[in-house]
């Protein structure tokens, strides 16, 4: 019996968990401890909310409340969906848990103490309207290496670069959108570039790791490391322990991994064994597995290595099985951007084992997957349902219907006998991927098994058997038990609320999870009463949905008359416009300085969304956004060629509820290339719509691509004054 360390990623208490994150890192280590368990291995497995990430206040400066009260909300309706999904943490506490704060602080002051920490002069990003330093967070711009136009100031969500504020492109303030400027601060540094040596030395046997978690890891230090910033300028989070710098917080990508560490002291304390902790942290033996999104892979392959190494007493990461991403019409969940299918409205409407078996047999190991919701009933339908669910079903009822009890067999047949060596070798397959996070490929055995089950059962005809040879009929169903009960073992980790279900219908007492992962391989008893089956799993129908009018109805889109266009007076890249939409004068403010000159602009037809929230962009009131595609350097604005008059309809309707930036990005609207066959959206997206060849289209998909709707003017087509890829958004 080994002892098994797991520490999962800690979701920002910003939102409800989406089910990206489930698939990327919440699902994957529950499935792995699960299985450890029924090796028979001791498991510790934690977690958290990360209560002190900028997501946080960001969220709590726009609801005008509290970070705490934002975070406590959060992590409240976060641990209640992770505990209905089946999550099986040994612990599930907060940043915000004493515990934590305290060897969060002690682990820092150590380190300081071991000149592992120190001083140092930076540059920090200052936004003069708002008045304050800015965190990572709250800048957002382009990044520097792939051209993602919404990179932080932290990291880069596409390529996941790590990135520092005054590496950005075009930097804007995420509060109030104007540029931020560059002033020098002291703050405090971690030490990271006294590890490159040792850290290249730790990954050298790291053969085991999957091969994208390795070659970024080594990638990135062939690069080289510099010391990395360990404080910061903010009001919320744990203060720093050090003598002179009071007024600062630990930096919280330096504090969160360290609830790895503290949970497991959380959680000997809480067995009333203060020291239990060291039996999974000082013993070399315990392998530490961590499991998050690939976002994070540098701060679980180098920095928190390089921490544990500065501090020199405890485990290093034996594994990092980090996933790609779950995207949503092929962009990242992100709770802060508004790409989110909830955690909550899936189990509030689905079963959850439907749940955890799609995102299982999808999950983003080796590359990135796109949720679709076609995808999720077809797989719960005509895979859980049809295959697992059907092969139980007819076994356990016409079993039940003809002997009650698990029958005697008689003599096996060579088809029997194959029968229960297929059973042992899915067995050993199914563990060995396991063994190595594996997820999909397991569950891909399993569910081989289910449909050989069927094929089986086909085969032997039990239904006419019984009528001609009772024993026969016995030792076929004997046989289909068997490998029912294997099933039950073996999905229980991926399935465990319908695993435990049907262990209760094969007679059995006690929890499947609790037994051995041997027990696939055991016999049932001659003679064990069966309970009377019920379906496992229930058919789904997609969600009911809002046509894609109603979404529509949402935005009152409307031909814009530019009347006049100045420079804005405080800011270098934005323009200021006079507009006309018909049933009034409004004025908008917009960055298109570096693609356009004012004569370019002035008297054009643009298209404009009328009923977006009023805002301050640097000092001057913007009423409304003109739209434009975007083609990484390429802005092409959306015109009217027809000549229609100011305040022509677009899309939706003037009795449209105002609608905020943040809701507005969550939309889906895109730039086509019309061809014969119809509009193409991406390089394999084509939209059955008749408009002439070679002209931009622009569409309207809405948040979750119900359907579409094409921008006119009467019965003319929006059209664009640059032409751009297609698939190119619109914004």
């Amino acid at each position: 019996m080994a002892k098994i360390f797991i520490g999962v990623a800690w979701p920002y208490a910003n939102g409800v968990i989406h089910i990206g994150g489930v698939a990327g890192c919440y699902l994957p280590p529950d499935i792995f401890a699960r299985f450890q368990r029924m090796r028979g291995n001791e498991v510790l497995m934690v977690s958290g909310s990360d209560m002190h990430g900028t997501p946080t206040t960001i969220c709590a400066e726009a609801e005008g409340v509290s970070p705490e009260e934002i975070a406590n909300r959060y992590h409240e309706i976060n641990w209640n969906y992770l505990q209905k999904l089946g999550s099986s943490y040994d612990v599930f506490l907060s940043t915000e848990n004493p515990t934590h704060k305290e060897v969060a602080q002690d682990f820092f002051k150590r380190l300081y103490e071991k000149g592992y920490i120190y001083e140092k002069e930076m540059v920090l990003p200052y936004c003069e309207s708002c008045g304050r330093f800015l965190p990572d967070r709250y800048v957002e711009g382009t990044c520097p290496h792939c051209g993602y136009e919404s990179a932080r100031g932290d990291n880069c969500d596409e390529c996941g670069k790590l990135l520092d504020p005054e590496q950005l492109v075009d930097p804007r303030c995420k509060n109030c959108s104007g540029e931020p400027i560059m002033q020098r601060r002291n703050h405090l540094f971690f030490k990271l570039s006294a590890f490159e040596e040792p850290l290249k030395e730790y990954v050298k046997d790291k053969d085991h790791w999957r091969a994208s978690v390795l070659k970024f890891t080594r990638s990135w230090l062939e690069g080289g490391l510099e010391d990395r910033p360990v404080s910061r300028d903010i009001e919320w989070g744990i203060d720093i322990p050090i003598e002179g710098h009071e007024d600062k917080k630990i930096y919280v990508w330096f504090e969160a991994f360290m609830g790895y560490f503290s949970m497991a002291v959380e959680w000997a304390r809480l067995q009333g064994e203060p020291d239990k902790w060291k039996e999974y942290w000082q013993d070399p033996d315990v392998r530490h597995y961590y499991f998050l999104g690939k976002d994070n892979i540098l701060f679980h392959t180098i920095f928190w290595p390089a921490v544990l190494m500065a501090d020199g007493t405890l485990n290093l990461p034996y594994d990092v099985p980090a996933n790609q991403f779950m995207r949503f019409a092929g962009e990242k969940f992100s709770k802060s951007k508004g790409v989110s299918l909830g955690l909550d409205y899936f189990l509030d409407t689905y079963p959850v084992d439907s749940l955890r078996y799609y995102l299982a047999m999808n999950m983003p190991e080796n590359r990135d997957v796109d949720f679709s919701w076609k995808d999720f009933v077809a797989k719960n339908n005509g895979e859980l349902l049809a295959t697992y669910g059907n092969f139980v079903h007819r076994v356990l009822t016409f079993t039940g219907k003809n002997y009650g009890e698990m029958p005697q067999p008689g003599e096996l047949e060579e088809i029997d006998t194959k029968a229960l060596e297929m059973i042992e070798r899915q067995w050993k397959v199914v563990g060995d991927h396991l063994e190595v996070c594996e997820f999909k490929a397991a569950l891909k055995k399993v569910m081989e098994l289910a449909k050989f089950g069927n094929q089986y059962v086909d085969t032997k005809a039990p239904w006419s058997q019984i009528k001609v040879d009772r024993e026969a009929c016995a030792t076929t169903l004997y046989v289909c038990l068997r490998i029912v009960q294997s099933l039950c073992v073996m999905a229980s980790p991926f399935i465990p609320h319908s695993s435990q279900r049907l262990w209760e219908m094969l007679g059995h007492e006690g929890e499947v999870g609790k037994q051995g992962w041997d027990y696939a391989l055991e016999d049932i008893p001659v003679g064990r009463k069966l309970t009377k089956p019920a379906p496992l799993f229930q058919k789904l129908e997609s969600p009911e949905k809002a046509s894609i009018e109603d979404e529509a109805d949402k935005l009152d889109i409307r031909v814009a008359k530019v009347l006049n266009v100045t420079d804005h007076p405080n800011a270098e890249k934005l323009i200021v416009m006079e507009i006309d939409i018909g049933t009034e004068k409004r004025t908008i403010v917009a960055g298109l300085k570096p693609y356009y000159t004012k004569e370019d602009i002035e008297g054009k037809s643009i298209i404009v969304l009328c009923n977006l929230q009023p805002a301050k962009l640097r000092g001057i009131g913007s009423n409304g956004m003109l739209l434009a595609a975007e083609d990484g350097e390429i802005v092409s604005l959306l015109i009217d060629s027809t000549g229609a008059g100011a305040g022509e309809r677009v899309l939706g309707t003037e009795k449209a509820p105002t609608i905020t930036f943040e809701d507005f990005k969550k939309i889906r609207i895109v730039a086509g290339l019309a061809t014969e066959k119809g509009v193409q959206v991406g390089k394999e997206d084509l939209m059955e719509l008749e408009a002439p060849p070679g002209s931009n289209i622009i569409l309207f998909f809405g948040e979750e691509d119900r359907g579409f709707l094409p921008f006119k003017v009467g019965e003319a087509f929006v059209s664009l004054d640059k032409d751009v890829s297609p698939g190119s958004r619109v914004s």
